[in-house]
């Protein structure tokens, strides 16, 4: 094997590598959940539901007008806590740290300024794809 067989090799490892990690299907809650207006596309004209998810998007056709193919809400560590910044309803304070939240057994994330940071979860079984 020479030297240009080895570039070729290590770049097709990164290639399938790369396919890998963006290719997880997201889950329900992350797609049901956002409203069809806030779809950001992730796909192309004519992509399939099955291209759409292993691309690690959602995919929904029910809704004309807007994207079919679109990036998913963030992850959360708990179902319960993914919804639209729009939908959090407060069930703490400013400066409410992560610990007293889930004392309160609510949902934290303090990645967005001027939004609760401390929220109520909602329940999982309004997911559906």
């Amino acid at each position: 094997m020479g030297p240009r067989d080895a570039q070729l090799l290590a770049v097709l490892l990164v290639l399938g590598l790369c396919a890998l990690a963006g290719g997880e299907k997201p889950s329900a809650c992350q797609c049901s959940r956002l409203s069809p207006q806030k779809r950001k596309n992730c796909g192309f004209p004519g992509i399939t539901s099955d291209e759409c998810f292993d691309k690690g998007c959602c995919f929904d056709s029910s809704v004309a007008g807007v994207p079919w193919c679109f990036d998913p809400l963030p992850k959360q560590e708990s179902e319960q806590c993914v919804m639209e910044v729009s939908a959090r309803k407060d069930c703490g304070y400013p400066g409410i740290s992560s610990e007293e939240c889930a004392s309160r057994n609510c949902c934290f994330s303090n990645l967005i300024f001027e939004v609760p940071w401390c929220f109520y979860p909602k329940s999982v079984e309004d997911c559906h794809y």
